[in-house]
């Protein structure tokens, strides 16, 4: 080999050869850093692409999707990024579900929400004392699903899940659970069902475990689904309690509008009461013709109506009548009552005498 031959092979592996390395090794950086940066770095980070990923969907396929909607700039970057996981061997995997991705995140951060299953999150909120219909057409409203998917949930009792619930329940009025809950997208009226008798399970069975009580679980809830219908002002709860527990104790029927309305499907307003047809009308539910409790809870009760139905005030009243602010006036005789309910008509024929003289 000449003097010449040596030179060269030296400069080729002392300068060239690296700085060829070098080169490449700049322009695969520069390009991994092009295709792991925001799709769109420019756009608001509440812009956001919905994306559903199947069930089964494989990591190269979820690549392709993100490239195809424009959240990301390289399918081989991602790729990339995958096996690099795979390598590392960091546990879980990518989730299905509903994503919502922006594409002013970087690609890793993308990555990461789809492998921690960050799904989309939906919330709903069923206030106390709403019936099952109530919540269905709620529900239908809302665009989670139909009303009669609801109510055919609703209507599957699941002894097996949840073998506390009452024998021979016809349906699961009063069991499930007035909350606010935070759903994924997409969830159907079944999981909804399943996640109120958990929220159940975990905040109201405890309470009625806890008290011994000489009530039956089922008539607990009924109990208190009827003070719930009942209290509109949060002090009077126990006291409205106490008038229902003296009169299953006497044997004297509750008595209670809300429950005549249930067995009606109506909500009775100011100027429009029941009417005394309805009031005669036989019914299992008609606690003005029958003693004792309904068949089964009316609505959902909360917690505070199932703790005043464990624990009422001690009073001696057998009656209420309701004034039109949400109060009501207690009595503890029938001519009591007889005089208050009379009062309270006066005044309001006093405040709208065109109403009361028709």
């Amino acid at each position: 080999m000449t003097t010449a031959q040596r030179i060269s092979k030296w400069f080729f592996y002392l300068l060239l050869f690296p700085a060829t390395l070098g080169v490449c090794a700049w322009q695969g950086w520069a390009w991994w850093s092009w295709a792991i940066a925001p799709a769109r770095s420019g756009e608001p980070a509440d812009n956001t692409v919905q994306i559903e990923i199947p069930q089964g969907t494989s990591a190269q396929q979820i690549g392709a999707d993100l490239e195809a909607a424009g959240l990301i700039r390289s399918n081989t970057a991602w790729n990339l990024w995958t096996r690099w996981q795979t390598l590392q061997n960091r546990s879980g995997d990518f989730q299905a579900g509903t994503y919502a991705l922006s594409p002013s995140e970087p690609l890793d951060a993308i990555a990461d929400q789809i492998w921690q299953g960050e799904v989309v999150q939906a919330s709903f909120t069923i206030p106390e004392g709403w019936s099952m219909q109530q919540m269905a057409a709620y529900f239908e409203e809302e665009g989670f699903f139909s009303a009669a998917d609801f109510l055919a949930a609703a209507r599957q009792v699941p002894y097996d899940r949840y073998p506390w619930l009452p024998k021979d329940l016809p349906h699961l009025e009063g069991f499930l659970f007035p909350d606010t809950y935070e759903v994924p997208e997409g969830i159907t009226a079944a999981l909804v069902v399943n996640q109120m008798l958990d929220r159940f399970e975990q905040a109201a069975l405890p309470v009625y475990q806890q008290a011994q009580s000489a009530y039956s679980l089922k008539d607990w809830v009924t109990l208190s689904s009827i003070v719930e219908k009942e209290a509109v002002v949060d002090a009077e709860r126990s006291t409205i309690a106490s008038v229902f527990a003296r009169r299953l104790t006497e044997g004297m029927p509750l008595g209670a509008d809300p429950t005549v309305e249930y067995a009606f499907n109506l909500r009775q307003a100011p100027g429009q009461p029941l009417t005394l047809a309805q009031v005669n009308t036989p019914s299992p539910y008609n606690t003005y013709l029958i003693a004792g409790l309904p068949p089964t809870p009316i609505a959902s009760p909360g917690l505070a109506s199932l703790r005043a139905s464990l624990q009422p005030q001690d009073t001696e009243f057998l009656y209420f009548v309701a004034r039109y602010d949400g109060t009501h006036v207690f009595s503890r005789t029938l001519a009591e009552h007889e005089t208050a309910q009379a009062r309270i008509q006066d005044g309001v024929a006093s405040q709208t005498p065109s109403s009361a003289a028709n």
